[in-house]
């Protein structure tokens, strides 16, 4: 199970980097979401799977007992969780952004921090032939 889930890891993170190297903002977004999916799945990995108790002390108790799961991987993760959708709640709110104001969401299109100013009408003398 755990070599199956290392796979799943790294197929996560391999097509994440691809996304992330994208042309299109939507990709680049959507890669920053499978590079966080990716990262909580290498934290529960990493801290093992364990069929145990839930990590609650009872009463009376200092410690946890023997054969509980670790806490702290599934806190790390919690954390983890809102932090990403934090950021991915902002790269979309930046990609929208950027696609209203330049009107594409192709980052090649993005060479330039100002809009280019509108044409100027030129205005000839009326004599002129």
């Amino acid at each position: 199970m755990e070599l199956l889930l290392a796979v799943t890891v790294g197929w996560l993170y391999a097509c994440g980097l691809y996304l992330l190297l994208r042309r299109t903002l939507a990709q680049v977004v959507i890669g920053l979401a499978l590079l966080t999916n990716g990262t909580n799945l290498l934290i529960f990995v990493a801290a093992g799977l364990v069929r145990g108790e839930p990590p609650l002390i009872g009463d009376g108790e200092e410690v946890l007992a023997a054969g509980t799961a670790d806490p702290l991987p599934q806190a790390l993760i919690l954390t983890a969780i809102v932090i990403g959708f934090a950021i991915q709640a902002f790269a979309m709110a930046l990609a929208y952004r950027v696609y209203r104001s330049v009107g594409s969401d192709d980052i090649d299109a993005l060479t330039t921090t100002e809009p280019p100013p509108p044409p100027v009408a030129v205005q000839t003398a009326e004599g002129d032939a």
